[in-house]
């Protein structure tokens, strides 16, 4: 009984343990706007390494380096452009989140505008093939002489 308790206790102080490793990043700042100006940054940039997460949601080494970085430039006076400038000069346009129309862009910015018409155009095209063409009702002889007396009635004055 002794011995399960003990594996117990050492069970729970390695998971307590555990838990203290982790570290909560802190950033202190003296101006609330530079406060403001980091956590919008953060919260802007797309960590390079991560699958669609912003380097303040991410737990990667690289993330952490950008938030430094980020922290660093903030610190010293940078600008929310130069901050995003120098990122994506480092690590290219997919660090921001919201990268600029240029020409190695246009498939971001446009290709679903672009997809959209083409699946359109496809919907259009197959409803209108599955349309059967209207075709003129063909009259018989009878029907046609008919119809040519009828015509000649109504052109008659009353």
């Amino acid at each position: 009984m002794t011995a399960m308790i003990q594996t117990l206790l050492l069970v729970v102080g390695l998971a307590y343990s555990a838990v203290s490793f982790a570290t909560i990043d802190a950033y202190p700042f003296d101006d609330n706007a530079k406060e403001n100006q980091f956590r919008e940054l953060i919260n802007e940039l797309r960590c390079p390494k991560c699958q669609n997460q912003t380097i303040s949601d991410s737990d990667a080494g690289l993330a952490k380096d950008l938030k430094d970085k980020t922290y660093e430039m903030v610190q010293q006076g940078a600008t929310k452009d130069q901050v995003i400038d120098y990122m994506v000069q480092r690590y290219g346009n997919f660090v921001h989140y919201q990268p600029p129309v240029q020409q190695t862009t246009w498939v971001l910015w446009f290709g679903p505008f672009v997809f959209l018409a083409v699946a359109l155009l496809a919907v259009v095209l197959v409803i209108r093939k599955k349309q059967p063409a209207k075709a003129q009702p063909q009259l018989s002889e009878t029907e046609q002489q008919r119809l040519q007396q009828l015509l000649k009635k109504d052109d008659s004055p009353s």
